[in-house]
Parts: structure tokens; sequence; C-alpha cells
């Protein structure tokens, strides 16, 4: 027969190094589940917004019509101190200009205004917010250093380019812009737009 205390269990330093080990990879997984799911929120979030822009760019080229008003262009309107929200909206104000007899009369002057129409108001949620945005002719000028308090992006037929202006003034127009996504808990994306109307979510970076 053995001897008794060859056939002992654990003692207790080894049970607790046991659950020591579990806790500290159980905290490493559950760190790591977060962060992804922070990353996949803001990645999903700057898709979602990019998705908005290529609605207003399909709207605004195939004119659709609202509230009887026929080749309104389509935006996106983003707003200093609104972070959490933005707007699409049809440019119909003003409107048609009814001595213009041309194929290609349109209303509107791609720029949000209140007396345009609104199509729908985006909430971002999750504690996210479009933290900057800038805008670039021959330099970077961006909301989070004063440079810009307002940005639309107009798609308009029959011209498939951006139309990228800030203030609402009619004499700013940019040849790209930037958006800056972000979290209350850290971490970045962006959404950048040309102004040959090219879109590209989750770019490297802005300025």
């Amino acid at each position: 027969m053995e001897p008794f205390y060859r056939n002992r269990g654990f003692t207790l330093i080894e049970m607790l190094v046991v659950l020591g080990i579990i806790a500290a990879v159980t905290s490493v997984a559950l760190a790591s589940q977060s962060s992804f799911n922070r990353t996949l929120i803001l990645a999903n979030t700057a898709y979602d917004i990019a998705l908005t822009l290529r609605s207003a760019e399909n709207f605004g080229i195939g004119s659709r019509a609202i509230s009887g008003t026929a080749n309104a262009g389509y935006g996106v309107h983003f707003q200093r101190g609104t972070s959490d929200s933005f707007l699409l909206f049809a440019d119909t104000s003003p409107a048609n200009n009814f001595s213009c007899t041309r194929p290609d009369c349109r209303p509107g002057d791609q720029l949000y205004l209140i007396d345009d129409t609104l199509v729908q108001t985006y909430t971002l949620g999750n504690n996210i917010i479009v933290s900057n945005f800038c805008v670039f002719s021959d330099r970077w000028q961006c909301a989070s250093t004063g440079d810009v308090s307002s940005l639309d992006i107009v798609f308009a037929r029959p011209n498939p380019d951006a139309s990228i202006r800030t203030d609402g003034s009619s004499y700013s127009s940019y040849t790209a812009a930037c958006l800056v996504i972000s979290s209350d808990r850290g971490g970045f994306r962006f959404v950048s737009v040309e102004a040959s109307g090219q879109i590209i979510p989750a770019a490297s970076s802005c300025p």
C-alpha cells in the first residue's frame, strides 16, 4: 500500500495560483473584447455616415422628387456644437426660378437652409460623436480650430461631383472634406469626401 501523503489533493497555495491565472486570463480576454467592440462600433458608425453620404449622392444625381419638387440636390449637413447628430436634407430652397426654362433648371443653392426640406435627422448614439470636420482648398481648415462652424456636402444632377461648402457661404467651395468620428472611451475613425464624389470610410487620418 502506498503511503497516505501521496494521495493528497491540491494545496491551498496551488489552488490560489490556478485561480490567479484564470482571473488574469479572463481579465485580458474581457479587456480585448471591450476594445474590439469599441473598434467595431466606431467602424460601423463611420460606414453608416459614408452610406448616408452615398444615399445623398444617389438621390441628388438620380433627381429624386420630394414634396412635389423635381431636380433637387440632396446633401448632408454637419454643425459644430451638435456633434452627436447630423442632417440629410433636400436642397429645395430657394425654389425654382420660373423664368428658367432649361432642362437643367433646379432649386437650391448647394447649402443647408432652414427652409430646405429635412429628410432625416441622424443621432449617432453609443457616446460616439463627430468630434471634428475639416475642409481643404489651399490648406486644411477645421471646426476644432474655429476655422469653420458648419459643413454642407451636396450632390445635384447633372454634375456627379460633390459641392463642399462651409458656414452657409455660396462662395466657399472646397476640394475635399474629412470627418473625425470618436468615442468617449477612446479611438477614432475617419470619413473623407473628395469633390470628385469619392467617399472613403475609415480613412487613415484627417489633418
